[in-house]
Formats: C-alpha cells, structure tokens, sequence
C-alpha cells in the first residue's frame, strides 16, 4: 500500500538521518573524550544552556550551510558537485529493507514494520553499498589534486576487495537460515536452541538430562551463537568498506591531508561525513538483523509475548504493546552496535595501508571460504538439527 510505505519511509527518514545521525557526531566526541578522560563537546549553547553538549550538531549544520563551496580549478565541476550525492545516497537508501520490528496481526490486517520486505534483501544492501565506491572516486579523480586522487584509488582497491570478502563472509548465515529475506532471517531468530542438542543427533539413542533443555543450556537461535566466526568477519569487513578506523586509509589525515574529499568545503565536505555517520547506523542495524535477532527479546518470542499480556489487556493492546517493546529492543541493539564501533574507532589506530589489503585477501578471504564449507559440512551431518 503507498501510504504505509510513505509512512515507513518517514518515518525511517525521521529516525536514522533526523535523529540519529546528527547526533552521531556528538556521540564520537562525547565518547573519544571519555576513553581519554576529556570533557568533550560542551561550548556550543543557546542562551548559556548546553544540553550536555548536543548543541554542537547543530552548529555543524549551520556553519557547513553557511560555509562557501569551493570548486578547484581546473576541477571537473560536475562530478565534483555530484560525488557526494553518490556517496550519500546509498546509504540513505539501504535501510530501506532492514526491519525496525516483526511482522503482526490486528484483526484481519496484517502489519509488516520494514519498507520493503524483498526476497533479496541482503544483496540489495551490498548492490547498494557498492555504489557509493563511485562516489569516493569520482571526488579523487575530479578534484585535480594528487592527494585527492590518491585517496580515491586507495578507496576504490580498499571498497572493491572488502566487498568480495563481505558477501563471502555472511554466506554461512544464510545458509543457516534459508534465505536472503532479512525479515525472515530475523523471525527465524525467535526462537531457541539447546546448546548441546546436536548430540541427539550425533549419538542415536541419546537422551540429554532434562536440566540440559532449560536456561542457561539453552541459547537465543541469534546468528552470532550460530556463525560466531561469520560476525567477527563481516564486522570488519563492513567497517572496512565505510572506510572508517581503524580502516580509514584512504582518507589518512597524516599521510595524505584528508584523501579523496580534501578540495571539499562548505556542505558537500558535511555531506561525506554524513554518508558515514548513517552507514554507521545502517552497520548496527544490519548487524543487529542477521546476528543479534533484529527486534526478538532473547528467551521470549513474539507468540509467548502476546499470549502473556493478552488475557489483561485484550489481543490487539498486547500486539500493539509488543510492537513498541521490540522497536524499543532493536533500537537497543543499535545503540550497542553503534557504541562499539566507536570504541574500536578510538581503541585502535590506523592499519598501515598494505596490512588492510594483507587482511582482506590473506586473512578474512581463506577465513570465509573455510567458514562456509564448515557449515556446509555441519548442515549435512546434523539435518533437522540446523
């Protein structure tokens, strides 16, 4: 229906690009300064109030749009002017088919809480993702600066190889799950699974104790327990992909000024680092998708929810209630996500440019390879089990 899309598009709008994203930027100085026992942001106020120092995204905006924007000379202006869009864009665009909730009955209506519930939801987001490679090299090649187009060929080698190892790396995930719907990889996630069940299968005739079926030898079916290798690669990967630290070599502050943006100014540079702070976001709620069970509440599903609260408040406040608490649970999860990207951003510096590629082709590549013949091999012997 195009209103319910329209209203889920606003709505993603509203709360990824209105409200999380600006205050990303407050949240990586707030953060950095705790991890080095600074203050942090607190200059920027109106009327003296500071509001802990969330204040300053907004002065960022209004200094960016008030900032003139220079073209270089000899630059070509219209990929100049485009690249940022590019870069931008996508990563607008992508969250458009992770879930912010499951899917639920009101009566004869069924509600679906993600934009666009495609079957292939995953490859979406890394078609997607790959577009934004553009962006960074056309604003290397077309700023007429060595700097700018080195920059741009170390994003293009960097982007290029971690989106081979990035796809690899989640293939174990979906061959747990069965598909590449995002929304059905995080409802087959609501649900359990004993921790030393696959014995039964293994050893015909055994039966485990019953203390072994009950908490805390029973885990959440979260991708994270059942590809922990796989959320450790595509981790880095994706991070490595939006080119920040400890991956961010392309841009390289000490060795080559600012890399493939350093002739931007004004709103077009904001527009880089926007891009970034959102696929920051759009990183944890992937995550949170395919490895931490989207919106499920670990030991609780959706059926268990509702059949608890229904004989209270009646079947369609306990849905509706239900619909809050597992927004509330996914937001949760980003915010987790989100926390700890900043930590590895500020805990570890900058790889050496030859180490990241030696990472990807040497390291994560043969690791991802090796990660889906395992869970072939596992889904083979153990059957139903999987």
């Amino acid at each position: 229906m195009p209103v319910e899309v329209i209203v889920k598009t606003l709505f993603i709008l509203i709360v990824v690009i209105g409200a999380l994203a600006p205050v990303m930027t407050w949240t990586e100085r707030k953060q950095s300064a705790v991890m080095q026992d600074r203050i942090g942001a607190n200059r920027a106020d109106l009327g003296g109030i500071t509001v802990l120092g969330l204040l300053h995204p907004l002065a960022d905006v209004v200094k960016l749009l008030t900032k003139e924007d220079v073209v270089p000379l000899g630059a070509n202006r219209i990929m100049h002017l485009l690249a940022p869009l590019i870069a931008a864009v996508p990563a607008v665009i992508a969250y458009g088919v992770i879930p912010f909730a499951g899917v639920y009955t009101f009566g004869q209506d069924t509600i679906s809480m993600v934009v666009s519930n495609a079957d292939w939801g995953l490859l979406y987001i890394f078609a997607i993702g790959s577009i934004a490679t553009y962006g960074t090299v056309m604003a290397g090649w077309s700023s007429n600066s060595n700097w700018s187009l080195l920059g741009a060929m170390r994003a293009s080698a960097q982007m290029i190889s971690y989106e081979v190892t990035m796809g690899l790396s989640v293939v174990g995930i979906f061959m747990v799950f069965g598909t590449l719907q995002l929304q059905t990889m995080a409802i087959e996630q609501d649900a359990t699974f004993r921790i030393l069940g696959f014995l039964e299968y293994l050893i015909p005739g055994l039966q485990l104790p019953a203390f072994l079926s009950a908490f805390p030898f029973v885990l959440p079916k979260w991708g994270i327990f059942l590809q922990p290798l796989g959320f450790l690669m595509f981790l880095a990967t994706i991070m490595a992909e939006n080119k920040r630290p400890p991956f961010d070599v392309p841009e390289g502050e000490s060795e080559i000024i600012a890399g493939y943006f350093t002739e931007y100014s004004g709103m077009r540079f904001g527009l880089f680092f926007m891009a970034e702070f959102i696929e920051v976001v759009v990183i944890a709620g992937l995550v949170t998708t395919l490895f931490l069970g989207g919106w499920t509440i670990p030991w609780v599903s959706t059926a268990d929810f509702i059949g608890v609260v229904t004989p209270a408040l009646g079947e369609g406040v306990a849905t509706g209630l239900c619909v809050i608490v597992h927004f509330l649970m996914f937001m949760t999860k980003v915010v987790v996500m989100i926390w700890l990207q900043m930590s590895l951003r500020w805990g570890l510096p900058r790889f050496r440019y030859d180490h990241v590629m030696d990472l990807c082709w040497k390291g994560i590549l043969p690791l991802s390879i090796a990660n889906i013949f395992v869970t072939g091999a596992l889904l083979l012997l153990l059957g139903d089990a999987s």
